[in-house]
């Protein structure tokens, strides 16, 4: 890139930098008890840098939380915990015990096993933490559904969305006041790209799960993608699927017996950079759980998903 380049880009990462922090610090000036929910991916990641940046030098004043749906990425899970023992973060991990006693799982209960691994243990641990302002690391470009949330997002006392009863938010003013039982979704990565999350990670020297950056990797091909068989023993393969060795990476991550990787060379962020300018598919191509039932995500959201 060519110095005016740099500058421009430079200049464009400091206005996103600078809207992510006066949000974190409007939600937190109005909440009694905010949490960011971290899931240990790019966004989030970027997000939990901001809030230490936000609150510097004093420890971040929200706890980060991680809904474990039984079935993440080991590789997720200790840069997770190493993430938030690095910057003085209170972790709290919750799961939904009564589904995994009853064994709901993604091999046999498809977007069930979202329902109630996601969704629902998302809303169990925000009652249990009584939480009322939940930051969030969701970015418009992401999907349709996204780009309809306000930066700050109303939710109902059951933690229910409904988009035609969002308020207006006009010249950065923010109206985060709740009623009895409500609470708010914060978003202040709203108004970045995938390509601007790298680039910030890149300018800001962050370190990022390794499964964003490509390594062989034993993956078996499935619907036209290329699943990660991040436990042998609990994968399970159909008929005439085999694993072998590929130089993979994720452009996103969730459970990983639902997402897709890429084929990648990229093992480096500079590699990913030009790898996503280039890129003409979507970032979220990979998750198989988008694609049951049209709106998925949405239904998902409107019943109190993330």
């Amino acid at each position: 890139m060519n110095p005016a380049g740099a500058r421009r880009l430079g200049g464009h990462l400091d206005a996103l930098e600078n809207e992510a922090i006066h949000i974190l610090r409007e939600g937190v000036a109005q909440a009694q008890r905010p949490v960011l929910l971290f899931s240990a991916g790019k966004d989030s990641t970027v997000l939990a840098h901001l809030a230490v940046c936000a609150f510097h030098p004093a420890p971040p004043p929200m706890p980060l939380l991680h809904v474990d749906s039984t079935w993440e990425f080991r590789e997720l899970l200790a840069f997770r915990d190493a993430f938030a023992r690095a910057h003085r973060f209170e972790l709290h991990v919750y799961a939904n015990e009564a589904g995994r006693a009853a064994g709901i799982n993604p091999f046999d209960h498809g977007e069930a096993y979202t329902t109630a691994m996601r969704t629902d243990a998302l809303k169990q641990a925000l009652d249990r933490g009584r939480h009322d302002v939940v930051f969030g690391g969701a970015r418009r470009d992401e999907e349709r559904t996204r780009a309809k949330e306000r930066v700050f997002s109303v939710r109902s006392a059951t933690h229910a969305w409904n988009p035609r009863q969002q308020r207006p938010e006009l010249w950065n003013l923010y109206n985060t006041r709740l009623a009895p039982g409500q609470s708010l979704r914060a978003y202040p990565l709203s108004y970045w790209t995938e390509l601007d999350i790298w680039c910030y990670a890149l300018r800001r020297e962050l370190a990022l799960a390794p499964l964003y950056f490509a390594a062989s990797r034993p993956v078996v091909e499935r619907d036209g993608g290329l699943l990660v068989v991040d436990d042998r023993a609990r994968m399970r393969l159909a008929p005439g699927e085999t694993v072998t060795h590929r130089p993979v990476r994720f452009r996103t991550l969730g459970c990983w017996p639902v997402t897709g990787a890429i084929a990648s060379d990229a093992r480096d962020l500079r590699a990913v950079i030009a790898e996503t300018a280039r890129a003409s598919g979507s970032e979220r191509q990979g998750r198989l759980a988008d694609r049951e039932g049209g709106g998925s995500l949405e239904q998902q959201k409107l019943e109190g998903y993330f």
